[in-house]
C-alpha cells in the first residue's frame, strides 16, 4: 500500500494521535516536514492519501509552500485521493477548493463542546455522536467550500468541520496528545494571557482531567479516521 503523506508546519503540530493510529493498523505512512524545508510533492500519485496538520501562521500568508500545497490539494480533489485537515490544514483544503479563510470573531483555546449537524453526511461520518468536548487552538476560520457539507459548529465558531466526498477539514484539533497540549501551553503563554474570556482557558484548566478527555476524544477521532481511510488508494 502506498504511505499516506503527513505534512507538518510546526516543530510542535505533528502527527499526534493520528500517527498512533495509522501505526496501530499498520498504515504506512510518511511525515513531510514543510517546517524543515522538506518540499512540497508535485504530485499526490505516490501516496495513498494526503493529511495536514496544525500551525501558527495563516493560509493567507506569503509563504513559499502555501500555493504549493493548495496545488497539490486541488490535484488531489481531482484524483479523488482523499485529504484530511486539522486546523490549519482544514484551512488549506477550504481555501484549495474555493473556500475563504478569515478571521474569527474570537478566539477558542482549549476544551469545549462542538455540536454534530444532522443531515446525512454528518452521520455517515459521526455515526450516532451527536456532540463531543474536543481541543482548539484558532483565531481564523474557514468557510465552506463549494459542495461541502457542513459536520459540526460550536458556540464560538460555525464551521468546525466540512466534508466534500472523501475529504474532511476540521477547525477543531481531534489529534491532540498530553505532550502537545504541554507544548502549546509552554509555546502560548503570552497568547493565552491576551485572550482571557469565556472560549479560552488558562493552562491549569486546559490540563484538567486531560488524559480522560483525550480516551474520549480519541475514540471520536477513531470514528473520523475510519471513515476518512476507507477512500485511500491502495
Amino acid at each position: 500500500m502506498k504511505p499516506v503523506a503527513i505534512f507538518r508546519h510546526s516543530p510542535t503540530e505533528g502527527p499526534g494521535y493520528f500517527g498512533d493510529y495509522l501505526d496501530a493498523r499498520s498504515v504506512p505512512w510518511k511525515l513531510i516536514a514543510l517546517d524543515a524545508g522538506e518540499p512540497v510533492p508535485a504530485s499526490p500519485d505516490d501516496y495513498a492519501g494526503l493529511v495536514f496538520m496544525g500551525g501558527p501562521m495563516s493560509v493567507n500568508d506569503d509563504l513559499p509552500w502555501i500555493p504549493k500545497v493548495l496545488e497539490l490539494i486541488r490535484k488531489a480533489a481531482a484524483e479523488d485521493v482523499p485529504t484530511l485537515g486539522h486546523c490549519l490544514g482544514g484551512q488549506l483544503i477550504s481555501k484549495a477548493l474555493g473556500g475563504v479563510v478569515t478571521r474569527n470573531p474570537i478566539k477558542e483555546i482549549g476544551w469545549g463542546e462542538v455540536k454534530v449537524e444532522d443531515n446525512p453526511t454528518a452521520r455517515k461520518w459521526f455515526g450516532d455522536i451527536r456532540s463531543f468536548e474536543t481541543f482548539q487552538w484558532h483565531g481564523e476560520t474557514f468557510s465552506l467550500p463549494p459542495n461541502a457539507t457542513r459536520l459540526m459548529s460550536s458556540p464560538y465558531c460555525s464551521n468546525q468541520g466540512f466534508a466534500i466526498g472523501p475529504h474532511l477539514g476540521m477547525q477543531c484539533h481531534v489529534e491532540m496528545t498530553e505532550r502537545m497540549i504541554d507544548n502549546w501551553c509552554r509555546d502560548g503563554q503570552d497568547e493565552i494571557a491576551a485572550n482571557r474570556g469565556p472560549s479560552v482557558q488558562t493552562e491549569a484548566e486546559m490540563k484538567a482531567n486531560a488524559q480522560r478527555k483525550l480516551d474520549e476524544l480519541h475514540q471520536v477521532a477513531a470514528r473520523l479516521y475510519d471513515v476518512w481511510s476507507e477512500g485511500l488508494k491502495r
